[in-house]
């Protein structure tokens, strides 16, 4: 047998659900940003609102989600919620004549993920033997990656055979009918990911579990090193506004909509290919130095797209996947391994809730530099914080101590 077969079921049909609900949502997000901007006719500091009120609506249903996760010890029925109301989010969007209904769109479809994200991540620290969670986060980054891949050729494919290239005037019914036709097609393909949900079992509680539910009981605090942790974290939150800048700033420098679609699709494809790998390494050398290792490529990206040319766009959109492989899925893992098995919804919860609002300043920020001071500022800034957060690194991994067991 090999290793990856010890993964739980569980774990892979996590993965499957992530899976079909990226080709959904990837379907739309890299033309998102064009759709608002240039055919909508909205501006960089709208976009930036746009995505900070997404993450603020994470930040606060994860938050929730993963507490009330814990208490009940029932975690499907928000996954399953939250699984389904990207499906309304998305046809709101299909709908879309104005930012504001593209906000309402992008809320809605964010609302689900919040339900979602805690609760899920929680089944999967819970199902994944202690030395394998690392490589279990992976998988499950990987799967959801791979469905980001499948989402942007897919709509990469659609786009080109609608006719849809966005340079017409802004509300133009032909620049704007076919991003509704893709936008509704994904919805339709969320379904499947919500179908799949009711193939996962809930797992058993455990019997001092049951018993506690008919006791009142103080909550422990979570320990000092998962603050720490957290801490970090945050810092290098500061730096990672929403992607949607990776995008618009594709299409400043020149690309057509199809290269901006393909050169995110390159980001996705380095994303799948590593991201187990990435977790297997932090499972046998440590989160910090891989995760360490993420952030100095990220301040390297963003220092390039800083001065991108047409040329550069590929091959930073190629590394960004890299440094997203070696964080994402080690970042969870490393905040699961500091917080207390049956914490594991709040701790993931407040984790969502405080990176939340500080992408939300980051955004809002970014979109606001780039309108007001040049489209080169938000990645400056960038660069200059996850910088930052590399240097403060070794002592934070220091401070945090061994991980909860």
């Amino acid at each position: 047998m090999t290793e990856k077969l010890k993964l739980p079921r569980s774990v892979w049909l996590l993965g499957g659900v992530s899976f079909f609900a990226d080709v959904s949502g990837e379907m739309i997000y890299p033309l998102l940003p064009m759709f608002v901007v240039i055919v909508l006719g909205a501006t960089a500091t709208a976009m930036g609102w746009i995505e900070g009120v997404a993450q603020a609506v994470i930040a606060f249903v994860s938050a929730y989600a993963g507490v009330r996760s814990d208490k009940f010890r029932r975690r499907l029925p928000w996954v399953r919620l939250g699984y389904g109301l990207p499906v309304i989010g998305k046809a709101i969007l299909a709908m879309a004549v104005s930012w504001p209904m593209v906000l309402i769109g992008r809320t809605t479809d964010r609302i689900g993920k919040g339900f979602r994200s805690s609760p899920r991540d929680a089944l999967i620290a819970d199902a994944a033997p202690e030395g394998m969670r690392g490589r279990a986060f992976g998988l499950h980054r990987a799967m959801d990656s791979a469905g980001a891949v499948v989402g942007v050729i897919v709509s990469a494919i659609l786009l080109w055979w609608l006719g849809g290239a966005p340079g017409g005037a802004p509300n133009a019914h032909g620049a704007a009918w076919p991003y509704r036709v893709i936008f509704a097609i994904a919805a339709m393909m969320g379904v499947a990911a919500v179908a799949l949900t009711f193939l996962i079992k809930e797992p058993a509680a455990a019997p001092a579990t049951r018993a506690a539910k008919a006791t009142p009981a103080v909550r422990a605090p979570l320990p000092r090193s998962y603050w720490v942790v957290l801490g970090l974290l945050l810092v290098f939150a500061i730096a990672n506004s929403s992607d949607t800048f990776l995008l618009l700033r594709a299409a400043n420098v020149g690309l057509s909509p199809w290269a901006v679609v393909f050169a995110y699709a390159t980001y996705n494809v380095i994303y799948t290919v590593i991201s187990y790998p990435a977790g297997a390494l932090s499972d046998r050398f440590g989160r910090w130095s891989v995760i360490g290792a993420g952030w100095v490529i990220y301040a390297g990206v963003y220092a390039g797209f800083a001065v991108a040319t047409p040329a550069s766009i590929l091959p930073l959109f190629g590394v960004y996947g890299l440094y997203m492989a070696l964080t994402d899925g080690v970042g969870k893992a490393l905040i699961a391994d500091h917080a207390p098995k049956d914490q594991r919804g709040r701790a993931l919860g407040i984790f969502y809730l405080a990176t939340g609002f500080a992408t939300i300043a980051s955004s809002v920020v970014a979109g606001i530099l780039w309108d007001r001071v040049g489209v080169s500022a938000p990645f400056w800034l960038g660069a200059a914080a996850s910088a930052l957060a590399v240097v403060i690194l070794p002592f934070a991994s220091h401070w945090s101590g061994r991980p909860s067991q």
